[in-house]
C-alpha cells in the first residue's frame, strides 16, 4: 500500500493539472504498475467508507420497527455495492476509450480517477460528520453535497483535457461514465440486497 507521502505525491499532480499546470504530469505515476497501485485509493478510502456505510446504517434503522438489528451482513453487502459501483464505471470507461480509439490513454486517466477519488471521498465523510452531529442543517448538508458533486465534475473534467485534448464530446462522455452508472448501479443493488432505507 503507497504511504501517505506518496499519496500526497499524487495528490499534489491532481492539484496542480487541475490548475492548468501541465508539470503535475511529472508527478502521477501512469504507467501499468501505476495504474495498478493506484487501486489502492480504495485502501485510502477506507475511513470515510465505513462512516458512511455507518450513515447510511443508522438512516436503514431509523426506518425499522424498534429493536431490529442488522448484523455484520449488512455490511458485507454495502461493501459489495461499494465495489461493484467503483469498478463498473471504469471498465466503461476503458469500453467507452476503445470506441473513440484512444485505449492509450486508459491507464493515465484510471489513474486520475482512483486518486481524485480520496478527497473527495474524505469531503464528504465531513458533510456525513455535519449530518450526524448537527441533524436540523439537513438542508444546508444536501445543497453542500450537491455542490461537491458538481466541484468533482468540474475538477475531473478539467483535469481529463490533458489527456484528451480537443476532444469536448469524450470528456463529456468520460465524467457521464464515472458518474452515472455507480449512481443508478448502487441504488438498484441497494434495493435488490434490501440495504436501502425506507
Amino acid at each position: 500500500m503507497p504511504p501517505s507521502s506518496e499519496v500526497a505525491f499524487y495528490l499534489r499532480g491532481l492539484w496542480l493539472l487541475f490548475l492548468g499546470k501541465k508539470e503535475g504530469l511529472r508527478l502521477l505515476d501512469i504507467s501499468d504498475r501505476g495504474m495498478l497501485r493506484s487501486f489502492y485509493a480504495a485502501l485510502w478510502c477506507m475511513p470515510s467508507m465505513a462512516l458512511s456505510w455507518y450513515w447510511w446504517h443508522e438512516a436503514y434503522l431509523s426506518g425499522m420497527p424498534e429493536g431490529v438489528r442488522t448484523g455484520a451482513v449488512f455490511f458485507v453487502r454495502l461493501a459489495i455495492v461499494e465495489a461493484i459501483c467503483w469498478m463498473v464505471p471504469l471498465i466503461l470507461i476503458g469500453l467507452l476509450l476503445v470506441a473513440f480509439g484512444v485505449r492509450d490513454r486508459f491507464q493515465a486517466i484510471i489513474v486520475v480517477a482512483n486518486w481524485l477519488s480520496v478527497p473527495f471521498s474524505y469531503a464528504y465523510s465531513l458533510l456525513i460528520v455535519i449530518a450526524l452531529f448537527l441533524p436540523a442543517l439537513h438542508g444546508l448538508v444536501a445543497i453542500l453535497w450537491f455542490a461537491l458533486l458538481l466541484s468533482l465534475v468540474f475538477a475531473f473534467s478539467r483535469i481529463l483535457r490533458f489527456f484528451v485534448r480537443d476532444q469536448p464530446l469524450l470528456v463529456t462522455a468520460l465524467v457521464m461514465t464515472l458518474l452515472v452508472p455507480g449512481m443508478i448501479l448502487s441504488e438498484l443493488l441497494q434495493r435488490f440486497l434490501g440495504i436501502y432505507p425506507t
